[in-house]
């Protein structure tokens, strides 16, 4: 008898867009191919989603991936015709972009999609998050924070399952004057949390009539400057919830008095505080030095960080030439390893942006295993990498 599907997967953030339509069951506006980790599951998506033709500077992108099934895409929609106008009770612009922006709602349970109304309207994908509704099942909220730069104010700009168009909500801004990186937005407690790898993370619930962004510093010590390691971070830093808590794991300059280099993992106490506790730390010489580790014949190089496992906070998931790789960080040893394929970026270029760690409904989790190996296999031979 086959064995249950997964219950989490690694999806690989960048789609495959099928050369046709007709690719796809008739219907669908998406396929998935859900192998266990650490093999990296794929997304499929029909050329009227992402009509354009992939290349490394140009694909669509999944920013971010809930237990309910909803998975949120970016997948711009060609080179523009004609300038942009927006027209927003407190923004008024008249642009020339290059390209049409698209934004989607994936349901993977029923393989649909939908397309988020007046797309322009969202300033950056890195500010855009996705929450389900804590209080009313099968509702959610999409919803950027867009700020200007040394002012005390900023809008939420809301699209609600419920309202089913945009709305903008005033909000203070507590940061001072300097840019907020766009390192993603994760959705805990009920709240979204805006990440900058290098500095802090913002929060609201923004479901609230008046939402009140609070601010999270990272754990001491942990601050950088402004734009230090900018576009570089996400490959050695991420925060992700991992056991129910919200979790820290840096790698980027972080060193023994030694100068052996080490991995650290911390949580914040709870949703409502701004103390971390530092869970474990170990050095990746004591890693190499395990028998797992050398056992799986792998070269005693520093990775890339790629992600922390979604309900077990020991183990952190690397990348390493053509490897991913599970660690159990506080016991030193590798516990899964597997060659992996994304349909981009090229090895050298992957980040922790460019997987999601997805805790699936169950309705995805009926099928066998088997079966969704034999799908991620199908898969892959269609890649060209």
């Amino acid at each position: 008898m086959a064995s249950a599907s997964p219950s989490w997967v690694i999806l690989g953030s960048v789609p495959r867009v099928s050369a046709a339509n007709a690719d796809l069951p008739h219907g669908a506006d998406l396929s998935l191919a859900l192998p266990a980790a650490p093999r990296v599951a794929l997304l499929t998506i029909p050329p009227r989603i992402f009509p354009g033709r992939p290349t490394p500077r140009s694909f669509p992108s999944v920013l971010a991936v809930d237990a309910s099934g909803l998975l949120l895409l970016h997948a711009d929609q060609g080179p523009a015709k004609g300038p942009t106008v927006i027209n927003l009770p407190s923004r008024q612009e008249f642009l020339w972009l290059p390209t049409v922006a698209g934004y989607f709602l994936l349901d993977a349970k029923s393989a649909s999609a939908l397309p988020l109304p007046n797309p322009e309207y969202i300033m950056h994908p890195g500010h855009l998050g996705l929450i389900a509704s804590p209080a009313d099942p099968g509702h959610y909220m999409v919803a950027e924070l867009q700020m200007i730069l040394g002012g005390d104010r900023a809008d939420l700009l809301c699209f609600s399952s419920e309202a089913g168009e945009w709305v903008t909500k005033d909000v203070r801004y507590p940061l001072p004057s300097r840019p907020l990186s766009p390192n993603g937005v994760v959705s805990h407690s009920g709240s979204l949390w805006w990440v900058d790898l290098s500095w802090c993370l913002l929060t609201c619930d923004p479901f609230a009539d008046a939402p009140a962004l609070r601010v999270v510093p990272l754990p001491e010590g942990k601050a950088l400057k402004s734009r230090e390691a900018w576009g570089l971070l996400d490959k050695y830093r991420c925060v992700a919830v991992s056991g129910g808590k919200l979790r820290f794991v840096d790698m980027y300059s972080n060193r023994t008095s030694g100068g052996s280099a080490r991995i650290g993992v911390w949580t914040l106490v709870d949703p409502d505080s701004t103390e971390w506790t530092l869970e474990y730390e170990a050095t990746f010489a004591e890693i190499w030095d395990d028998a797992s580790y050398k056992a799986a014949g792998l070269p005693m190089k520093i990775p890339v960080l790629a992600l922390i496992h979604p309900t077990n906070p020991d183990v952190i998931y690397f990348f390493l030439d053509e490897y991913l790789l599970g660690v159990d960080v506080r016991a030193r040893k590798v516990v899964e390893c597997e060659v992996y394929k994304l349909v981009e970026p090229p090895r050298e270029h992957v980040a922790t942006r460019f997987v999601h760690a997805w805790q699936l409904p169950q309705a995805l989790c009926s099928g066998s295993a088997k079966e969704t190996e034999e799908g991620v296999k199908e898969e892959l031979d269609e890649l060209r990498l």
